[in-house]
């Protein structure tokens, strides 16, 4: 087993055995809408109104980028099971054993802007909670707590999403019945005006918010069984992600349609007004609270699990003890605090040009790690090699880097980001489509390349002593 109910994690990088796979793609399901049903997924959909797009538009718009993005991350998560690896340790596939640190760093980056944004928020909720008014003392708190669920690991993390899924269902409910009672929330979707740039830009929120999940989503899918046919787990994952998703962002589209509503200075606050104050308000704080927890301890072991990736990467370290994992979670936390403490007072301005951002150095990663896995080696992958820079994949993978720095550059005449608006951008109205061209041309260069210049091995190839017989099969036929 890889954790008891009550004792921390063993593994971290390294490949799990069959022997400790366990659980069911229903567990994919609950993590993913747990995780994605929660308050910093309202501000992305309230985002779309924000920034001019009419509520009803909005919300199409955002479902858009959100499928198309769910697709993308689901992707990522069918290949923990068939690898048994943390995503970013099987992207060393891609860039090379030190090259991968590169975009390493990167999602480093990412998880602690998402977690210190969540801090601020989870914070204020806290505060609601206690009844204190200095804000420190909500993003200490929630900073603890994240670490002792992110320390213990997977089936901590497993066990909040599942606790996180049936709070999040009974607290949304509520929150959308007093959207449509006290505020006619039909009409707030009445008298829909279209507008081709902001449509384009819930397009962005959308896919963006689930393609920041795809480097770590296989960290959590990567304990199932290795015959569980892929169709299952990118299903689950899919469906957990985008619904949970959506139910959130259409809240946060529609709280930024009321007329004269002090949603967008007060989130947490007005949420806990709309829900009828008092006890319901409480109650709704600590779905917050829950859902949040949920995210950020995803991002807390995410981001501990980088880090390792990065370092070890240069130690040619293939096993690491969980002593050595818990400090990299503090150390990641403790970061993360300190910057939500340090937060800017302008939350909404500086979160939209964080996430289009990230999407403009996440999407060529996706592009390159999906391109390769399932079109050029096809689901083959060298694990031993994986951990050795002189091995199969190098110590870096010259087609997959540059090709990533291409899949960046190309990006800029599209960005349209307070800094910088591409010239493009300009020529087409303000749009950012961006995320768009991240994804086409890399993948497409990559695939041309990479077939041209990789050889795969014929099938998977196991550490020494690995009792995984169905993952030593050719891929094709493990293939659901």
């Amino acid at each position: 087993m890889a954790a008891t109910a009550s004792t921390v994690e063993r593994r971290s990088i390294e490949f799990v055995p069959s022997s400790e796979r366990h659980g069911g793609v229903t567990q994919q399901f609950t993590l993913w809408f747990g995780a994605t049903l929660q308050i910093t997924a309202v501000v992305d959909g309230a985002l779309a109104v924000v920034f001019g797009a009419h509520a009803l538009w909005a919300i199409i718009g955002l479902l858009l980028g959100n499928l198309f993005g769910g697709a993308v991350m689901a992707l990522h998560s069918a290949q923990g099971p068939k690898l048994g690896l943390p995503q970013m340790i099987s992207s060393r596939a891609q860039f090379g054993v030190i090259g991968a640190a590169l975009p390493l760093v990167l999602v480093v980056l990412m998880y602690l802007g998402f977690a210190s944004t969540g801090t601020v928020l989870s914070g204020q909720a806290i505060n609601r909670i206690l009844h204190v008014d200095a804000p420190w003392v909500g993003i200490v708190v929630f900073g603890l707590i994240t670490f002792v669920v992110a320390a213990v690991g997977y089936r901590w993390i497993h066990g909040l999403g599942r606790i996180a899924t049936v709070l999040g269902m009974l607290g949304f409910a509520w929150i959308t019945l007093r959207i449509f009672t006290v505020y006619d929330g039909a009409h707030l979707l009445a008298d829909a005006t279209f507008g081709a740039v902001p449509f384009l830009l819930a397009i962005a929120l959308g896919a963006g918010w689930q393609l920041t999940f795809g480097p770590y989503v296989a960290d959590y899918s990567r304990y199932l069984p290795a015959d569980t046919p892929a169709r299952r787990t990118f299903t689950a994952t899919f469906a957990g992600s985008v619904l949970g998703s959506m139910w959130a962002m259409t809240i946060g589209a529609l709280l930024a349609s009321i007329p004269h509503s002090s949603f967008l200075d007060n989130q947490v606050g007005f949420v806990g007004e709309l829900a009828g104050g008092g006890l319901i308000a409480l109650v709704i704080y600590l779905v917050i609270v829950s859902g949040k927890l949920t995210i950020n301890t995803l991002n807390a072991y995410g981001g501990a699990m980088t880090m390792l990736t990065t370092v070890t990467g240069f130690s040619r370290r293939s096993v690491v003890r969980p002593a050595l994992r818990l400090v990299f979670v503090f150390t990641f936390l403790a970061l993360s605090v300190v910057i939500a403490l340090a937060a800017s007072a302008d939350f909404l301005d500086n979160f939209k040009n964080f996430v289009l951002l990230l999407l403009m150095v996440f999407t060529p990663w996706s592009a390159i790690n999906l391109v390769d896995f399932y079109l050029v080696s096809r689901e083959r992958v060298d694990i031993p090699a994986l951990y050795d820079p002189k091995g199969r994949y190098g110590a870096f993978d010259v087609p997959a880097l540059v090709t990533y720095v291409i899949g960046i550059l190309v990006q800029i005449p599209f960005l349209a980001q307070s800094m910088y608006t591409g010239p493009l951008t300009k020529m087409l109205g303000g749009a950012d489509v961006s995320w768009i061209v991240g994804l086409v041309v890399p993948g497409a260069i990559f695939l041309v390349w990479g077939r041209a210049t990789r050889r795969p091995p014929e099938r998977t190839i196991l550490p020494e002593g690995a009792d995984d017989g169905v993952l030593a099969a050719d891929a094709e036929e493990v293939r659901r």
